[in-house]
């Protein structure tokens, strides 16, 4: 929460937290993204957050319809729901669905699931509209998630080599959507980065990377440098 309302604070955009079960080794600790982002949502008034990214092959839709929604309502219309296949090492352990085809068939069943909570079968309906907005992750250079983010409002290209590769990925959208406003382009930077070639090949956000458990003192200190 402290961290958060130093990010609003210092003018950042927004506040992304990884939802994951566990880091290797097991023992690392893990705060659940969920309960973590509620307590941001009331810590903070302006900043967008949500989780990057939510593996929903391992959720049942209607849970995740219902915690989205409360959270979008706590929060004012500031979640931003970003999603993907996931870590196998959160499946394994778990006697999860491990096969990359099923866990991708299992996302786009959750994603319509997840559309139509949003849109009316459950009540209430979320802040925003016509709905949530939905980012989907993509291990670059594979194509067939890019098609998947284009039915939705964001690509988050994980592992791209750099802008030149984004810039691509911007033209391919921008040819097959007719356009490309409102949808947004996501890419992954280290601290102190240079943001300017992402952000004229076509990024609408760059996020601000930590390890897994960065230093406390390091998030604040690049926290207060600003964006």
């Amino acid at each position: 929460m402290a961290l958060a309302a130093a990010a609003e604070s210092s003018g950042w955009d927004g506040f992304f937290l990884w939802d994951r079960i566990a880091y290797p080794p097991p023992g690392r600790a893990v705060a659940d993204p969920w309960v973590a982002l509620s307590a941001i949502a009331l810590a903070t008034e302006t900043l967008r957050l949500g989780p990057m990214v939510t593996p929903l092959a391992r959720r049942r839709a209607q849970k995740v319809a219902r915690e989205t929604v409360t959270l979008d309502r706590i929060s004012n219309g500031r979640l931003t729901m970003g999603v993907g296949l996931g870590n196998p090492a959160d499946f394994v352990p778990y006697g999860e669905v491990v096969d990359a085809r099923e866990r991708a068939r299992l996302l786009d069943e959750s994603l319509d699931r997840l559309d139509g909570y949003w849109a009316g079968e459950f009540e209430p309906r979320p802040v925003q509209r016509p709905r949530i907005p939905v980012w989907v992750a993509a291990n670059w250079p594979h194509r067939r998630p890019v098609r998947r983010a284009m039915r939705w409002d964001g690509l988050f290209p994980i592992d791209l080599p750099g802008p030149d590769e984004l810039a691509v990925l911007a033209t391919e959208i921008r040819r097959e959507r007719g356009d490309d406003d409102g949808f947004d382009l996501v890419v992954e930077v280290a601290p102190g980065a240079e943001i300017r070639p992402w952000a004229d090949a076509g990024a609408t956000w760059a996020l601000t990377s930590f390890d897994p458990q960065p230093p406390e003192e390091v998030v604040r200190e690049v926290i207060a440098a600003g964006p």
